[in-house]
């Protein structure tokens, strides 16, 4: 019997996500924090530490920030889609 590629991908897929699951609820008081708040935590004990530039506008809190960061993704996602589509209809069109 042969599997076929998008089952062995499913497959291993649910595998993967179990684990990790796994592994996230088997530490219980893990931090989650990433590498850019250790850095600026270093930054901020540094005393001698002058900024290359300053910032152009700054969002005024802290959920306009993760909205323009989502629909930052959301347009991405929109041109990648786009042009997956476009190889997708070239490769019909040429059958």
């Amino acid at each position: 019997m042969k599997l076929e590629a998008t089952t062995i991908l499913a497959v291993l897929l649910v595998i993967s996500f179990f684990s990790l699951l796994a592994l996230t609820t088997a530490i219980p008081k893990a931090e989650w924090g990433g590498t850019d708040g250790q850095g600026m935590e270093l930054i901020e004990q540094s005393l001698n530490y002058e900024p290359w530039v300053n910032p152009i506008w700054e969002p005024p809190s802290g959920e306009i920030e993760s909205l323009l960061f989502a629909l930052q993704a959301a347009i991405g996602s929109l041109i990648i889609g786009y042009y997956f589509g476009i190889l997708k209809g070239r490769k019909e069109s040429e059958k």
